[in-house]
This record gives C-alpha cells, structure tokens and sequence, in this order.
C-alpha cells in the first residue's frame, strides 16, 4: 500500500504527517504537489493541515481550485481512503467532499491545546478499531475550526451515523464546557455518506508518539494500514 501527503504552499503540517506514516506507521508515503493530477497511485490520500496558500481568502477556499483536488474527489468518489486534519478539514469542505463550513472559533481567538475526542462511530475504516465512547487525547491549533451545518445536514449527518468525534471531557463528557471553538453540537470530525472520508479538526499528527503526550491519533493511521491491508 501506499500513502500520499498533499502539499500546498503554506502547508505546515505536511511533514508531521509524513514522518508519521513512513517513520511511526513504517508505510511507504510520497509527497504530491497541488499542481499535480498524478496521485502516484496511491492507496489512501491525507490533506495536512497548514495555511493553504496563505488563507488569504477563506480558509480552504483557493486549496479547492487546485489540480491537484480534481484528482482526490475522483479518487474519493471511487471509494478511495481520505483524510483530512485541521486545514485538510475545511479544505475538504471547501471542496465538497464533506458538508458544512468551518467557521471562526467563538471568542476570535487562535487556540493551540490538548483536547479529548469522544468516539462517535466506530462504522468508518478510520475508527474501527476503537470502541463507542472511546476518549481519545489530541491537540488543536487552529482559528477556523468552528464547524457548522444546517439543520437538515445535522440531521442526516446524526441519522446515518456520520459524526466521528465530538469534543468531550476526558471522562467522555459531551458539555459546552469541553467545546473550544463554539463548534455545533460539539462536532470534531465527520464522515461523507460513503464513510471513506474523514476530516478532524485535532491534530492525530501531533499524537502518535508517546514523546508528544499522547500517542492516540496514530490508532487512527493504523485503521487506515488496516483497511488498506482488508482490501
């Protein structure tokens, strides 16, 4: 199997992914340029996160023109394996791979903390290793990561089962207080209808080594290795 790390210019996070899929997961990964419609065949794309191309406009907003997009909604729309972390999240909105928008966080203020994620769902071949309610440790860095969505979105996203995360306390409570950014209803990641699209606005990058306080984002890598290896 092999990975692929999208790069845009102002990306930041496109190394941390990188070495935690080649050093950490030991998989073989390649960087893919947002000029490029070649996906190098690979077998499961990551959107890092970063400022794509400045976020001068709207977060995500100029990432979703780039060529390089064109291929990855083909290749999700085949069923391919995608996943995209803080930036990588809204750019997938953006792109119309996952509905809603990431707005600015309540407050206008950039956070940059640990926060704990409670498992929605485990139906999805990033999650199916965890358990209902599993409370998973990462951090956030970022200023956009209010999700929302209208009311009827909420309620297909919440009928099919598609919320992966939601913000919660570490004993897995889901209360306002464990909200940092003013997303709806707590909302930290989300699947598309097909489940094989991911985006999260923690960082499972930034936790997948014991050294960085919490090695729990890379359970979210290993189900991808897994489902890759299943197919």
């Amino acid at each position: 199997m092999k990975f692929g790390v999208l790069v845009f210019p102002g990306s930041n996070c496109d190394h941390d992914t990188y070495n935690v899929l080649d050093t950490v997961a030991h998989q073989p990964v390649t960087f893919l340029w947002h000029e490029s419609t070649d996906l190098q065949g690979c077998d499961a794309i990551l959107v890092p996160g970063g400022f794509a191309y400045g976020d001068y406009l709207r977060t995500g907003a100029i990432a979703h023109f780039a060529p390089v997009m064109g291929a990855v909604k083909k290749f999700a729309a085949n069923g391919g394996l995608v996943m995209g972390i803080c930036n990588g999240f809204q750019i997938l909105t953006e792109s119309g791979l996952l509905p809603g928008a990431l707005m600015r966080n309540a407050g206008l203020k950039y956070i940059c903390k640990q926060v704990h994620l409670r498992t929605e769902t485990t139906d999805s071949p990033f999650t199916a290793s965890l358990s209902q309610g599993e409370v998973l440790q990462m951090p956030v860095g970022h200023m956009e990561g209010n999700y929302f969505c209208d009311e009827a979105t909420l309620a297909q996203l919440e009928k099919q089962n598609r919320i992966a995360f939601r913000y919660a306390t570490p004993e897995g409570q889901v209360i306002p207080e464990a909200n940092p950014n003013g997303s709806l209803k707590n909302i930290a990641g989300i699947l598309s209808e097909g489940r094989n699209v991911l985006g999260l606005m923690p960082h499972p990058d930034r936790s997948s080594e014991a050294m960085l306080g919490s090695a729990d984002g890379l359970k979210l890598f290993q189900n991808m290795v897994s489902a890759l290896a299943a197919r």
